[in-house]
């Protein structure tokens, strides 16, 4: 899948759930509940031990699957991100050397940014949209629109603080490509096995962005 294919398939889905594996056996139900509901498409973050094995298992068993890697902070982890299948990474940060590898390797990226130096940094490769982390704390849209008015065709994926009740918000912002949210995907749903709760609120989601 080409740069321009993923940007246009994480536009067309609006919402990227950003998840924590603690187990990698969670893996396969959480793409199924994602799938079910109507969002196949997960950030698995590597914050966990299980965050490869977990990207490995949902590519292979589900492979028109849009899964990408997360939190991805050092080269090392996004040469194990790529080898286990993921088709983009995220940064929650700007790292010229995690960028320079998944450019390389022909993988999307995008790099986290909440200053105008990150922002300059990263345009020096190019990328036509930047993750936005931590979005509520560095000021929400607010803050995007003044980063993005000396940059006209650039556009922003805001993460961190974006839940059911300011998503719109965002999403009605043309500098907007998609939010990331854990809502869905919350840490206690998916340790208590509940991955018929994460269908639903995924459906509730999806029906919510239309």
């Amino acid at each position: 899948m080409n740069f321009d294919n993923i940007l246009k398939e994480v536009e067309l889905k609006k919402i990227v759930p950003v998840v924590k594996l603690d187990k990698a056996t969670d893996a396969k139900p959480l793409a199924e509940a994602l799938c079910a509901g109507g969002l196949p498409v997960a950030e698995i973050t590597f914050r966990t031990e299980a965050a490869e094995e977990s990207i490995r298992i949902m590519t292979k068993e589900f492979p028109d699957m849009l899964v990408g890697a997360g939190t991805v902070v050092n080269e090392e982890q996004a040469k194990r991100a790529l080898d286990a299948g993921a088709k983009f990474i995220v940064s929650p940060g700007f790292s010229s050397k995690v960028t320079e590898y998944a450019l390389n390797h022909n993988v999307m990226v995008f790099p986290g940014i909440c200053t105008p130096t990150e922002l300059m940094m990263a345009l020096e490769y190019d990328l036509p949209v930047m993750k936005f982390f931590p979005a509520k704390q560095y000021g929400g849209l607010d803050t995007i629109n003044a980063l993005a008015a000396p940059f006209p065709s650039l556009r922003f994926m805001p993460t961190g603080g974006i839940n059911q009740t300011n998503i719109l918000d965002f999403l009605a912002s043309k500098k907007i490509i998609a939010c990331g949210g854990s809502w869905m995907v919350a840490d206690k749903l998916i340790n208590s096995g509940d991955f018929k709760e994460i269908l639903r609120l995924t459906a509730e989601a999806v029906e919510l962005v239309k």
